[in-house]
């Protein structure tokens, strides 16, 4: 992924931030005041648009964020929701349909590491806050970013010629890759090797 070298300096005045806050249903809203962490979204720099939705990865939330980008003409968006692991390509997808480069989108999770690990409501909502204040902060130094792709030599380096590194060794010849077995000593087998009989046949170790 590299820049493309078309987009505001680093922490520019002129950046415009939207911020999504998730209710994920009573998940988040359960425990966080999804509507003052808004309120304190629409303060920060460069924040031009906050908004919270009850659940901003179904259709319509994402619908929400799109007409956003275009309706204020957002460069960077942040959502504040569950693990990226979940969704983060879910809203960087629908940032790309709508125009936005999808690497100017940061996402935090204030589900689990807020409101699920949470017991007081106060406090879960200024944890909350500073998320969302971090997240802004740092979508204000993204890059747009471009994929590109590369050819990948199918070949690959097993460090040690011992048991388990023969074993490996095997079965990556057996998929199809060329293997470089690399041993240190004058020979393979490594403590194996060393070994006069082995148990229970009584094999030669070697």
């Amino acid at each position: 992924m590299t820049s493309n070298g078309n987009h505001h300096d680093r922490g520019s005045p002129e950046q415009r931030v939207g911020v999504y806050i998730c209710h994920c249903g009573t998940n988040i809203a359960g425990m966080v005041d999804v509507e003052r962490v808004t309120h304190y979204a629409q303060q920060l720099d460069n924040v031009v648009v906050a908004r919270h939705y009850a659940y901003m990865c179904s259709d319509p939330g994402q619908a929400l964020i799109q007409d956003d980008i275009a309706a204020h003409d957002l460069d960077r968006v942040v959502v504040a929701s569950c693990s990226p692991l979940m969704h983060e390509t879910t809203f960087r997808a629908a940032c790309s349909e709508a125009g936005l480069n999808p690497y100017l989108f940061q996402m935090t999770n204030i589900r689990e590491h807020v409101a699920w690990v949470a017991s007081d409501s106060a406090r879960a909502t200024e944890q909350a806050k500073d998320l969302v204040a971090a997240a802004v902060r740092r979508v204000r130094l993204h890059d747009p970013l471009e994929l590109r792709r590369t050819g990948v030599k199918q070949a690959a380096l097993v460090v040690g010629g011992g048991i388990a590194g023969i074993e490996a060794a095997l079965r990556l010849a057996d998929a199809g890759k060329h293997v470089y077995l690399v041993e240190r000593q004058a020979g393979i087998g490594g403590h194996m090797a060393q070994l006069y009989k082995t148990f229970p046949t009584l094999d030669c170790a070697a």
